[in-house]
């Protein structure tokens, strides 16, 4: 009855700078930036509340630098969230009968419990996401009235309709039910790793100097991969056009497809791989940033940079570049689908490399030589 008389109590209340806030989106590294600015317009207009972040332990450096504590005061190293709590579902569901799973399990939820969360946001809609928020032992879950896997609702409190085209739009709306007022859209604040930082520097004396775009041929799947060979040739053009050094972004298991616009390239690009910290320090450096519906793609817009996507079967207009200049190239053949098929789709195979370079060209306000 204790429980009921007070998730009543906050559910009816509008809230007040002493709460304390459990935000659950635990991956990937595209879905946590897309619900950074509700959390930052959250933040303005509430300064005093304490946030507390649930995350792969993969995406953790997206809220906090890998060389600063996860708690406590925040800082440039970790600007938004007060607490940081990390997990690893995907090695709980590969051992899901092992002793050592439960007895983790059981850990983060005592850890989450004893902080004594006051209200709960799951901007995932996972079932994985939605149990840990209730299991936290906040009285007050919100979550989307139509989330992502069906059975995440049952674990919620408060069923929030999405509002908005974008997804980063859809997640203001919860954020939005629980401040009850309006949410500024404003610049977000990103960890500063000062070893991060160092390390690009270095990197980029060797590879790139200060005047650089990054190119990014990877992608979650097949279907939204625009050919390596052509993200090389882009970087061909571009570097004779422009005079900008481009880099190739590739992450783990991307090697190939690195190597392929590399060698496409012609010498114009230098393949380079980084730690998420240091694509955070990286991206706020270059002058443009070209690659299709993926993470580096929305770390390169939630920081400001230019960028052209190259968009297949997802749709733009929900998960597009967000506020940033940017130009997004989709062929009219295109069909939304987020069927996780590994042929890239034909209407994206549409698009030519000279489309890509003109629409750089006209993003950095420069003309053909």
């Amino acid at each position: 009855m204790e429980d009921q008389a007070r998730a009543s109590y906050i559910s009816l209340s509008n809230p007040t700078h002493n709460q304390r806030l459990l935000v659950v989106r635990l991956s990937a590294m595209g879905d946590v930036l897309h619900a950074l600015p509700a959390m930052t317009a959250l933040r303005s207009v509430l300064p005093g509340i304490t946030i507390g972040w649930v995350i792969e332990e993969r995406w953790a450096e997206l809220l906090c630098a890998p060389e600063a504590v996860r708690s406590g005061p925040r800082s440039e190293q970790r600007p938004l969230v007060d607490f940081v709590y990390t997990v690893n579902t995907h090695a709980w569901r590969r051992a899901l009968f092992s002793a050592g799973t439960w007895s983790d399990v059981h850990a983060s939820i005592q850890v989450l419990r004893s902080a004594h969360y006051d209200i709960a946001l799951d901007f995932q809609g996972a079932a994985r996401s939605a149990l840990l928020a209730r299991l936290s032992g906040a009285p007050v879950v919100y979550g989307f009235a139509q989330p992502r896997e069906n059975v995440a609702s049952m674990f919620y409190t408060r069923q929030i309709q999405a509002s908005g085209a974008h997804v980063v739009e859809q997640n203001f709306s919860l954020a939005r039910a629980f401040a009850r007022q309006k949410l500024p859209i404003m610049s977000v604040n990103l960890p500063r790793s000062g070893l991060a930082e160092e390390s690009v520097a270095e990197k980029l004396k060797v590879l790139a100097g200060d005047c650089f775009a990054i190119v990014n041929p990877g992608a979650g799947w097949g279907a939204k991969q625009w050919p390596a060979d052509r993200y090389g040739e882009v970087a061909r053009k571009l570097a004779d056009q422009t005079g900008l050094r481009i880099l190739i972004n590739f992450g783990p298991g991307e090697q190939a497809l690195a190597r392929d616009a590399e060698l496409a390239s012609h010498g114009a690009a230098k393949a380079i791989t980084t730690s998420a910290s240091e694509l955070i320090a990286l991206t706020r450096r270059a002058r443009l940033f070209i690659g299709g519906d993926t993470g580096p793609m929305h770390l390169a817009a939630i920081q400001g940079v230019p960028v052209v996507a190259i968009f297949g079967p997802t749709d733009p207009a929900r998960n597009g570049p967000f506020g940033t200049h940017s130009v997004v190239l989709r062929n009219a053949a295109s069909i939304t689908s987020h069927s996780r098929l590994q042929q890239p789709e034909q209407g994206m195979l549409e698009i030519t490399a000279q489309d890509v370079v003109a629409a750089a060209i006209n993003l950095l306000g420069q003309r053909h030589a």
